[in-house]
């Protein structure tokens, strides 16, 4: 399985309801290989965000569901909605593509 995390550094004057709409079009995607999708604002205890306040995982069957996804036009529309609510455009946004093992 793969997990892809991404993390979002919003632009001041983006809302929290824009956000959540935008993770509900995420939400939406029903696309081959998608295990599931979490999305929020974090709650860390820790509060060393650094800024990226809200975020999402992707569990992905193989590197195959991955590659399909980020070529979807589904997914182009959601990431330019992501990177336009970014700080920074693309700059306010953090990705990483985690291989996650089976559980024994």
């Amino acid at each position: 399985m793969i997990r892809h995390i991404v993390l979002l550094k919003a632009r001041p004057e983006v809302t929290d309801d824009h956000i959540q709409a935008i993770f509900a079009e995420l939400h939406a995607l029903t696309l081959p290989g998608i295990l599931a999708i979490h999305s929020g604002r974090s709650e860390s205890p820790e509060k060393i965000e650094r800024g990226y306040l809200h975020g999402f995982t992707v569990d992905f069957a193989d590197w195959r569901a991955l590659a399909t996804y980020l070529d979807h036009p589904d997914h182009k529309r959601v990431g330019a909605a992501l990177v336009a609510a970014a700080q920074g455009g693309l700059d306010g946004i953090l990705v990483f593509d985690l291989p996650v093992a089976d559980a024994p």
